[in-house]
């Protein structure tokens, strides 16, 4: 039952996200609105607070990073040797497949679960994660895509420089980097701000979660079954496994620290995975396939997960 209340409420708020969307209950430009508002206000107003004056324990960066980012490696390499030796598709095709199969929705779906499951005390792993989460996977698929098809026109210095100009820019980025450095202060909020800034925060998980069910109506279920298959594969059940065997066996992570990478490496390919997919025309349907078939199987594989990690 405790699991059963922790994430039928996240995927109910998408599937009503989905139906508003689908139904034309709200126009495209609302719910690009509403995605708009959970990106930039909401989710950066809950992470700044909760990075700002929650008690963030003793937590190992390193040991953190290690985790969750050995087994985005792991997948990776096990992608590639899937791309080439099962699936049979060009060394290009690999970056696009090994990005589908590690880069999840990290956002608007790992961090309301993540919350849901382990309350304020997930704020310093989840933020520590999503401090190198886009620079690290971006940078490596170019690199990978780069070394794959040497004729490709974009220099990975050129990619670089564009990849740091937006991150100066990210919401997310932003409130991380702004709440650590409120909490160095030691001032704590004002009443009145912490009140503002605790109402924005509050609507971040419902209005990211509607956002994403809205965003779907813009994927499909389609690409080669073989293709499509390995990435759901890989990203829901190769990544959290190996993120579980590294965090809670090999670095012995705190419960929580552990629980936040392992849910985190369990979430379904995101539209970032898409984006690159299209940049590149290497597999887009399997991507938007794996956006979208993703997210629905999400709803069983992340009720396995948690009930699993409140063991």
């Amino acid at each position: 039952m405790q699991v059963f209340l922790i994430v039928a409420p996240v995927f109910a708020l998408i599937v009503i996200g989905y139906a508003g969307a689908a139904s034309r209950l709200f126009s495209e430009n609302a719910h690009k609105g509403i995605a708009e508002y959970a990106f930039s206000i909401a989710i950066p107003a809950l992470l700044f607070r909760t990075i700002a004056v929650a008690d963030t324990g003793n937590i190992e960066p390193f040991r953190l990073w290690a985790s969750y980012f050995g087994a985005v490696i792991a997948t990776w390499v096990l992608a590639t040797l899937v791309t080439r030796s099962f699936l049979k598709r060009p060394a290009p095709d690999g970056a696009a497949i090994a990005i589908s199969s590690v880069y999840g929705n990290v956002v608007m779906l790992g961090i309301p679960l993540a919350l849901a499951t382990f309350g304020p005390e997930a704020a310093a792993p989840m933020a520590l994660i999503l401090s190198i989460h886009t620079p690290f996977l971006w940078l490596s698929g170019t690199a990978h895509m780069s070394f794959a098809d040497r004729d490709a026109d974009t220099s990975l210095g050129t990619v670089a420089k564009s990849l740091i100009v937006d991150l100066a820019r990210n919401p997310i980025i932003l409130a991380i980097f702004a709440g650590s450095l409120w909490r160095l202060t030691g001032l704590g909020l004002h009443p009145a701000v912490d009140k503002v800034v605790t109402l924005l925060a509050q609507s971040g998980v419902p209005c990211a979660l509607v956002a994403l069910g809205a965003s779907l109506t813009n994927f499909q279920i389609k690409g080669q079954a073989p293709t499509l298959t390995s990435i759901l594969i890989l990203k829901l059940v190769a990544m959290p496994a190996f993120a579980w065997l590294l965090a809670v066996q090999v670095f012995q992570l705190p419960p929580v620290a552990a629980g936040v990478a392992v849910i985190f490496a369990a979430m379904p390919t995101g539209a970032n995975a898409y984006i690159f997919a299209m940049r590149y025309q290497r597999v887009v349907n399997s991507a938007s396939g794996a956006v979208a078939l993703g997210t629905v199987l999400a709803a069983f594989t992340a009720a396995i997960l948690v009930l699993v990690l409140l063991r």
